[in-house]
């Protein structure tokens, strides 16, 4: 009699059987990989090692202690014009319409450049600290004594695509691990029932850089790539369980595939993707007991989601992801990544045209979600321990492009960002461009470091976070000598 035509033993039946056999296949995306809730695959080889060796997301001991620990970045993609938000220059109005011969070196198309544009916007100090705020960031000014905006950024990369990756890597090419990857790889993660590193993008379209560009661990582990979360329905496809299973089951499934997982794993010590793929199932059974609630915001209140702006059209979308990336860094999260609503292109605060109504129409979405973010952390006593990073990857030129309805071409000599949060000194501006706001001219801050302030600000020495590619010792702050702005901190 073959196995499959044996009677059952005494008290099972053939249907009972069947239905075990199919609930477990039901569970395995969902419940298989979890080996286990306390402990990763990562430690439990035969000999107690890695056997990829790879390291896990297990939190690590910083170099010293930073104050820092998390980080929330805005990456505004397309590059917002500093003259026009947070660097005033009255003499562009005295000059108007001129053009210096030295600023046409870093234009897109001579033939479209005009002559010097004076902001349409009026500037006004703001806070005990009098710092100078556009009147386009009516909710951020408020919030003037807990920023520091660092007026003398300067980068090589003037396009987009290789701008981005700069800021984000600190390197304009292509596979380079990104600032996220870095720090998870530095610290790891506080809470393994969720990503170390979020991304939050616009639920609808795609920012520039397609996919994992944005997020990916480049020639790092594929473990500490970043998770895009959608923030409108499931933050993952497929994450909930289809049907739940009873405990018998779950555990057996998990045993199961904890050993098949392992053996298949040890038996492939030099694929690192392979190990990261386990993790990443693992994560995700894992993230049924806590993502969809660290997700959900019906339990937030009215009042705070309408501070966030979730109750207006122009904002809600932009307020929602503020709002998730506070619950996240609250649940350990490491860093969350918010980047800017793309319907009206991919390149939201690339304004080369209408400079006027396009930079309201930016400042519009995000000036009330990023200052409810802010208030809300210090309301909650997290805004000492989170690092937030507010700018693009370049500015503008202080110059008109394009007839009638002026815009601003790519400045990348000099503009502006801002830090808050996380061991900085907020109230301050470090930094100068020139009377025109074209080029950084005092206290040059370069992306590297910029780099290094950041990773400073979290406990870890930019020269002491290295990761051994090729033989070279990499950074992210690059093999060039970089400063820790120390002005810029407490």
């Amino acid at each position: 009699m073959s196995p499959r035509n044996q009677p059952c033993p005494a008290g099972h039946t053939a249907e009972r059987r069947r239905d075990f056999f199919g609930r477990m296949r039901d569970g395995l995306l969902g419940a298989g990989l979890a080996t286990v809730l306390n402990a990763d695959l990562w430690h439990q080889s035969a000999t107690g090692a890695d056997p990829a060796g790879t390291a896990d997301l297990s939190a690590q001991t910083p170099h010293f202690n930073g104050q820092a620990k998390s980080v929330i970045q805005f990456f505004m993609t397309g590059g917002p014009s500093q003259v026009d938000l947070f660097d005033p220059k009255p003499a562009l109005a005295k000059h108007e319409g001129e053009l210096p011969q030295g600023f046409i070196d870093n234009v897109e198309s001579v033939g479209a450049a005009g002559g010097l544009l004076p902001s349409p916007f009026q500037f006004a100090q703001h806070g005990k600290s009098g710092l100078p705020f556009s009147e386009l960031l009516p909710h951020l000014s408020t919030c003037a004594d807990d920023i520091a905006v660092i007026r003398s950024m300067w980068t090589n990369s003037f396009n987009h695509e290789t701008g981005i990756m700069m800021m984000h890597s600190g390197r304009p090419i292509k596979a380079s691990p990104s600032l996220g990857a870095w720090v998870t790889f530095g610290l790891g993660s506080e809470n393994q029932n969720l990503p170390a590193y979020v991304a939050l993008d616009d639920p609808v379209h795609n920012p520039i850089l397609l996919g994992k560009q944005n997020w990916q661990s480049g020639f790092l582990p594929p473990i500490y790539q970043g998770t895009r979360l959608r923030s409108i329905g499931s933050p993952l496809v497929n994450l909930n369980a289809q049907r739940p299973l009873p405990p018998t089951i779950l555990n057996f499934s998990r045993d199961l595939l904890k050993r098949m997982a392992r053996e298949h794993q040890i038996g492939r010590p030099d694929r690192p993707e392979l190990a990261a793929r386990i993790a990443s199932y693992e994560l995700a059974a894992r993230m049924q007991l806590t993502a969809t609630d660290a997700m959900d915001l019906t339990d937030e209140t009215a009042d705070t989601q309408r501070d966030y702006g979730l109750d207006q059209a122009v904002t809600e979308s932009y307020g929602r992801r503020c709002l998730l990336a506070r619950r996240l860094v609250e649940r350990g999260v490491r860093i969350v990544q918010i980047y800017m609503n793309t319907s009206s292109g991919d390149n939201p605060w690339d304004h080369h045209g209408d400079v006027e109504g396009n930079l309201k129409r930016s400042c519009l979405q995000t000036d009330q979600p990023v200052a409810a973010l802010i208030k809300d952390l210090k309301q909650r006593s997290l805004l000492d321990s989170t690092l937030l990073v507010w700018g693009g990857e370049f500015g503008r030129l202080p110059l008109a492009q394009k007839a009638g309805k002026p815009g601003r071409d790519h400045g990348a000599n000099g503009f502006s960002v801002w830090l808050a949060g996380g061991g900085i000194k907020g109230g301050t501006t470090y930094g100068e461009t020139d009377d025109f706001g074209y080029h950084a001219v005092e206290n040059r801050v370069s992306v590297h470091d910029f780099h290094a302030t950041l990773l400073h600000c979290l406990g870890l020495d930019h020269r002491r976070l290295v990761f051994n590619h090729h033989g070279l010792d990499e950074r992210l702050s690059g093999v060039e000598p970089a400063r820790v702005v120390r002005e810029l901190l407490l």
